[in-house]
Formats: C-alpha cells, sequence, structure tokens
C-alpha cells in the first residue's frame, strides 16, 4: 500500500528546488545588507511559550497548533511563528548583555493545523526578523522598508505596506470599555469566536472573517483603535509614516488591521499584492521580551510565507519555477577500461571547484552525450582507453559541438576559461 505524504505538506522536488534557493539567496543578502545575523531556533518548544509569547486568544493557540505530549510527559508544539521562539533564544542566552541592539533573522519550516489551501499547507515556509533594543519609530520604518525591499528584490511586483497603530497598554483599555459599550448589546448575533474576543480581547474582532461581525462593527459604531490612541501613540504612528514617507515606501492607512496575535503594541502591518492578498505581516512588541522572562525590552520584526511569494512569481510571470542544474561538465566513459580513469579526472575537476558528474550505467557515449544535455552541462569530457594511456582527455563543447584532446593537466584552466567566455 503506497505511504503518501501528510495533508497540507508538499515535496519540494529537484525541479523547483532553484526557485526557493533563489529567494533564500535574496533573503540572506538583503539582511546583510541591513546588517542583520542569522538565528535558527528548534522546531519545537514547550508549549507554555507560544501560549505566553502569542496569545491563548489567538486563534493560532486555540485552534491551529500541533501540541503533543513527549515520552517524558512534557508537552510540546511544533513552532507556528518564529517570533516567540527567537525571543526565547534572546532572553534565556542572554543576547540582551551585549551593547547596541539585536538585529536577528530566521528562515524554516513553521507548522499550523488549517485547512491548507492554494499558497498556504500546514507545513509552510517561512522567514522573518526581530529587531530588539530600540523604541524608535524610525526602526519600525527602517524594517517595513526592508520587507517590501526583499519582496521587490525577489522579483514580487506592487508589494504595497498596510499600516495601522494597535495602541499600547495606555489607550487599549479605554478602547476596550469602548468597544464592551458598543458591542455588548448585540453580542449574541456575533459568531461564537468574537462572543469570545469580546469578553477576552475585543480588539481582536476587528480580525474576523465573518462578513456578519464585520457588518456588526460598522452598525453598532464600533470604534477604531486609532480613534483611543494615547498622545505618544499617536505621534509614534505619525513619525513611522514620515520616515517611510521619506524612504518613498509605498504604504496606505487601515484603521481595521489588527493581525492576527497578542503580543503587538503601536504599529502593525501586512504587506499586500493587488489580486494576491497577503504576503507577510508584522508589528512592534514592547512588551513581549519582559512577558517571557527577560528585562524590559522594545522590539519589532515579521515575518512572511515563502510557498505565497513562489504563488504571487508564478502569476506575475517571475522566477521560473525551474531553473538551470547546476552542472559544468558531465565526464562520459567510452569504454570499460577507463572506468578508472574518468574517476580521477572526476576528482580533479571537483577539487579545483568544478561542478561535475559522470555516467554510472553503462550507457553508450551517445546516450551519455544525451544525459549530459538535459542535466545542463555545457562540457563533455570523454575518457577512453586511449585517453588514459596518454593521460588525455576529449573536451566537447555541447553549444558549439567543436571538440579537441588536451592533457588532462590542462583540463580545468581550459573549463574555466570556456566558463569566462560564457559569462
Amino acid at each position: 500500500m503506497l505511504v503518501q505524504r501528510p495533508r497540507g505538506t508538499s515535496d519540494i522536488l529537484p525541479a523547483t528546488i532553484g526557485a526557493w534557493r533563489q529567494i533564500e539567496d535574496v533573503v540572506r543578502r538583503t539582511f546583510a545588507e541591513y546588517h542583520y545575523a542569522e538565528i535558527r531556533t528548534p522546531m519545537f518548544e514547550h508549549t507554555e511559550l507560544f501560549a505566553r509569547g502569542v496569545g491563548e486568544t489567538t486563534d493560532i493557540v486555540e485552534k491551529e497548533m500541533y501540541t503533543f505530549e513527549d515520552r517524558g510527559g512534557r508537552s510540546l508544539t511544533l513552532r507556528p511563528e518564529g517570533t516567540a521562539g527567537v525571543i526565547r533564544a534572546y532572553v534565556e542566552n542572554k543576547l540582551y548583555g551585549q551593547p547596541g541592539i539585536a538585529k536577528l533573522f530566521y528562515l524554516g519550516p513553521m507548522f499550523r493545523y488549517e485547512k491548507p489551501q492554494k499558497g498556504r499547507e500546514r507545513q509552510f515556509h517561512q522567514y522573518g526578523c526581530e529587531v530588539l533594543g530600540s523604541d524608535s519609530p524610525a526602526l519600525d520604518a527602517e524594517v517595513v522598508a526592508l520587507h517590501v525591499y526583499q519582496l521587490q528584490e525577489v522579483g514580487v511586483q506592487g508589494a504595497t505596506a498596510v499600516l495601522n497603530s494597535v495602541g499600547c497598554p495606555v489607550c487599549r483599555p479605554r478602547h476596550r470599555e469602548q468597544m464592551l459599550a458598543r458591542l455588548l448589546p448585540v453580542k449574541d448575533q456575533l459568531c461564537s469566536d468574537c462572543q469570545n474576543r469580546l469578553e477576552r480581547n475585543p480588539l481582536r474582532i476587528f480580525d474576523c472573517k465573518n462578513e456578519r461581525c464585520q457588518r456588526l462593527l460598522v452598525e453598532a459604531g464600533a470604534p477604531t483603535i486609532l480613534e483611543s490612541l494615547c498622545a505618544d501613540c499617536e505621534a509614534h504612528f505619525a513619525a513611522v509614516r514620515r520616515y517611510l514617507e521619506a524612504l518613498g515606501v509605498p504604504y496606505r492607512t487601515d484603521a481595521h488591521l489588527v493581525r492576527g496575535l497578542d503580543y503587538y503594541t503601536r504599529t502593525a502591518w501586512e504587506i499586500k499584492v493587488e489580486g494576491f492578498g497577503t504576503l507577510g505581516g508584522g508589528g512592534r512588541y514592547n512588551a513581549l521580551v519582559r512577558e517571557l522572562g527577560g528585562p524590559e525590552t522594545p522590539g519589532v520584526g515579521f515575518g512572511t510565507g515563502m510557498e505565497r511569494i513562489l504563488l504571487v512569481l508564478a502569476e506575475q510571470g517571475g522566477t521560473s519555477p525551474a531553473v538551470r542544474r547546476d552542472l559544468d561538465v558531465y565526464v562520459a566513459v567510452a569504454d570499460e577500461q577507463a572506468d578508472v580513469y574518468a574517476m580521477q579526472v572526476l576528482k580533479t575537476l571537483r577539487e579545483a571547484g568544478v561542478r561535475a558528474d559522470r555516467d554510472y550505467q553503462g550507457r553508450s557515449v551517445k546516450a551519455q552525450f544525451k544525459a549530459a544535455d538535459r542535466e545542463g552541462a555545457r562540457l563533455a569530457v570523454v575518457v577512453g582507453s586511449s585517453e588514459q594511456a596518454e593521460q588525455q582527455v576529449t573536451v566537447k563543447d555541447l553549444v558549439s559541438g567543436e571538440q579537441s584532446t588536451i592533457p588532462l593537466s590542462e583540463l580545468v584552466a581550459a573549463v574555466q576559461k570556456l566558463e569566462e567566455a560564457s559569462v
């Protein structure tokens, strides 16, 4: 009986891995340009981390986490997002003791149990960053600018930041009171999730996808958080917008944007592309480090789904899902007597940094040439008993068809010269 992959997961096959690598290369390059260092955290953590870090009232914690008990009776969870694990590592390893701010980025798989759909899997891949140690609105703007810049560098067209402020512990209680006053009379008409949110975190009702709940917000005159911001939050949000305008970052404000995570304070944003929805999002979280046992440390960061990027690129006609094979030279073995010699030729090429492979199936030279072409090799190096006797090789250019016999000692130089000429 055939064993298939679990629902909501995908195999990333050799024919498409090149597109993933292209995104990863851009992500690593652009983070380096902005002076970020990579951090790698475990793919599973103690469940308590996400309950405290992501928020018990979020859909992620209530409905979507892959949680299990290990053989020691400990409750563990596959990471559903990247921020909580990075902050845990920052606190546990006392990175806050280092001078300056910490600028960290991550890249890897995340896990959420939700209905699989196009561009949204149960195992998905995400890159993101966290900057810890400054409450400056200029830093918010830089991180938003980096978020948009990376997508532009990957090849996504029309990426726009959608921005809001979700307030702070000073102004949120006032907004909560106003929300309760407006929505308690119509509580029974809200969906069951929003009835729960109304008691625990009414701001998150703005994030509900139920059309009836969104209509009730309008009919009841529920105030947006922007109407309740304290003076400090207003000034911070205005400064963020000024910096974004100075940087030329395309953005618009949306007073209903709240994001699906409880740890955000002040700036929150999503990156949207018309016709494709949200590619990623982020925000400021000034209390999260303290919540997870560290000192009072402000932070800001974002996360972006790689599957969503690949989907947009494919539909926009950007990065091709298939790229050339990583092979420079294919060694064709003309007869059995030269089999050992072929291995020596391979070793010579590979030690010089040339990407090379050979036939291991005893096929004819003609069939080996076809294999070399399929693998995208520019050159075929033919070795037989006559070449072995003279310590030579026959080099064939698979593009022009030209071929010549040269000493093995000159092979690497000949390959490098041809590669330089073809650039």
